[in-house]
């Protein structure tokens, strides 16, 4: 019901700004608007109020949102209401509307980001891990546990920072320039060259491929919960046993332990266990579990974590009210910027088209991020809100790019697209949508259901 309730309240609140960048500037421009719609298809609410001229209305399909102007294209006019057509506005007034939709979107998200830069944006240091030999970060000799300062000019506050500018800069092939603190406190500076990031990097952990990982504090190869009825309860292990050893390779720490297990699915593993002082032997046989295509080893069992260890590595980003506009400004800016670029990689076949999600994937991340609280939902919102003004920005027919592109075309050539041209576009638009909605809706079923 979270998820359910979330998600509604998310694609509400969305479409209805959407609609309302529409409808506001067609006010302004004085077009007559008959209908605002949250939803599609059979309407199930009207209401119009005393003295308007604009039925407010709730149709069946939640999944978006129109605003229905007076136009001599679908209908009759009355004479004394002609001037009051969308199509006997000037270009520039109708080319206004169309792009009113997906600009309110992308204030919308300026507006949730300032909001949130002013409270308070929780995120993990970034801190550097291990630095893999023969990987680009050790080529610019990046180091363990260095605290990342900027990266291409830009500050880098948070992890979450760094792997987006790094994404940006990745599709890119860029070099970028990188400035760092040791743990003594020393300056570094570093040349990080990503050209040797490929397009299918780009799908998975493309920070793996550059040697990028972030710092995680020791965990002890302590056993702090165990799945209830798993492999790890059923094979006699319990809370506080410490693991020693896992077939003959000595265990000094938790991810030792759990490299050990995902190599191992379906086979038996043989423990030497430390419990109260004593010394025990035990076999164990990981559950096979398809992780990526690729069956990896599980037991149902998790570390005990100190919680000062990673208590340290939190951090909260906040700013004062104008240097938060500037910064939800460029975070704006940067996210529909790489969205696009992705989606242009992804027409050309250079990206997967797995990267594409739909509703249900919205659902589930609606949902764990409600659960998180509101900074999380709001962040979601505004991330989605992005997507879709970028999204109906596209040269689709359709969409309000299609039509901004319709608009376009008759600034140039100084008279509407023919009817023709028209109705083929629409019916290119509709094969086009419905081909990208049937690859998100694969792709949440894969993710979802499928594993």
């Amino acid at each position: 019901m979270t998820t359910l309730l979330a998600f509604v309240v998310a694609i509400g609140v969305l479409v209805m700004f959407h609609e309302l960048g529409h409808y506001w500037v067609a006010r302004l421009c004085d077009v007559k608007v008959l209908r605002f719609s949250i939803g599609f298809g059979k309407v199930i609410y009207v209401k119009k109020f005393a003295g308007g001229e604009t039925e407010w209305a709730i149709s069946a399909v939640p999944l978006g949102g129109y605003v229905k102007m007076l136009d001599e294209r679908e209908g009759e006019v009355a004479e004394h209401e002609v001037q009051r057509a969308f199509n006997r506005k000037p270009i520039a007034q109708r080319m206004a509307i169309v792009v009113a939709g997906p600009v309110a979107n992308l204030l919308l998200a300026i507006v949730l980001y300032w909001v949130l830069f002013m409270h308070g944006v929780p995120g993990i240091k970034p801190v550097l891990g291990e630095v893999p030999p023969q990987t680009p970060a050790a080529v610019a000799r990046l180091q363990a546990q260095e605290t990342i300062l900027s990266i291409a000019g830009k500050p880098v506050p948070s992890w979450q920072d760094l792997n987006w500018i790094l994404l940006d800069a990745a599709m890119r092939g860029e070099t970028v320039h990188i400035e760092g603190r040791t743990v003594q406190g020393v300056g570094l500076q570093h040349e990080l060259d990503l050209g040797s990031v490929e397009p299918a990097d780009l799908d998975g952990d493309f920070l793996q491929k550059l040697g990028v990982q972030l710092y995680q504090p020791l965990v002890q190869p302590i056993i702090g919960k165990l799945t209830e009825g798993g492999v790890a309860q059923r094979a006699g292990l319990r809370a506080d046993d410490r693991i020693v050893r896992a077939d003959g390779h000595d265990i000094a720490q938790w991810k030792e332990l759990v490299e050990i297990v995902r190599s191992h699915p379906g086979s038996a593993l043989h423990l030497e266990v430390e419990r109260a002082g004593s010394q025990l032997l035990m076999e164990v046989t990981p559950d096979a579990a398809s992780e990526a295509g690729k069956p990896v080893g599980k037991i149902g069992a998790a570390p005990f974590v100190e919680p000062h260890a990673f208590d340290a590595m939190l951090t909260e980003i906040s700013y004062a009210p104008y240097a938060a506009f500037a910064q939800a400004v460029r975070k704006t800016w940067e996210t529909a910027s790489v969205s696009l670029r992705m989606m242009g990689k992804m027409v050309l076949g250079e990206v997967s088209m797995k990267n594409l999600s739909g509703p249900l994937t919205i659902a589930d991340y609606a949902g764990q991020s409600a659960q998180m609280g509101a900074v999380a939902y709001l962040g979601f919102l505004a991330l989605i809100s992005i997507s879709l003004g970028v999204l109906n920005l596209l040269p689709i027919p359709l969409l309000d790019g299609g039509h901004l592109l319709y608009h376009t075309i008759e600034l140039i050539k100084g008279s509407p697209v023919s009817d023709k041209a028209w109705e083929v576009g629409q019916n290119v638009g509709i094969v086009l949508l419905f081909t990208m909605m049937a690859f998100a809706l694969y792709n949440d079923i894969s993710r979802l259901i499928l594993g």
